[in-house]
């Protein structure tokens, strides 16, 4: 199983990202897929889940509305866009693949090992 988030870099406050996820090794189309995110001295947050075939997301409550996850199961990718950021979205972001929607949601242990994560830095 391997996983490599792209994407991130220094946005300025209310600017726009959208991370990437190439998944490889599994059978991605089943998997319900998710990111997470870490900053630094905290733990790893989830930020968004979807299912295999897409049609069900989940968000945390403090990017509802701003965050928007989305997969492409044709390329075996998973992305991350990210609209209206703020400093508290500064983290390494990471995805992971989960054998259930439910399991996702309920933050259970995904398939692979944290790879090196995307940086994203939100700062003027």
């Amino acid at each position: 199983v391997q996983l490599v988030e792209s994407g991130g870099g220094l946005v300025q406050p209310g600017g726009s990202l959208k991370l990437s996820c190439a998944a490889s090794g599994f059978a991605f189309s089943s998997y319900a897929m998710s990111w997470y995110r870490q900053a630094p001295g905290k733990e790893r947050q989830l930020v968004a889940v979807i299912s295999s075939a897409a049609g069900s997301t989940n968000y945390a409550d403090s990017v509802k509305g701003r965050f928007t996850i989305s997969r492409d199961n044709a390329k075996n990718t998973v992305a991350l866009q990210m609209n209206s950021l703020t400093a508290e979205d500064t983290a390494v972001y990471y995805c992971n693949g989960h054998r259930s929607f439910s399991m996702a949601v309920a933050g259970r242990t995904g398939i692979a090992s944290w790879g090196q994560g995307t940086q994203v830095t939100v700062s003027s």
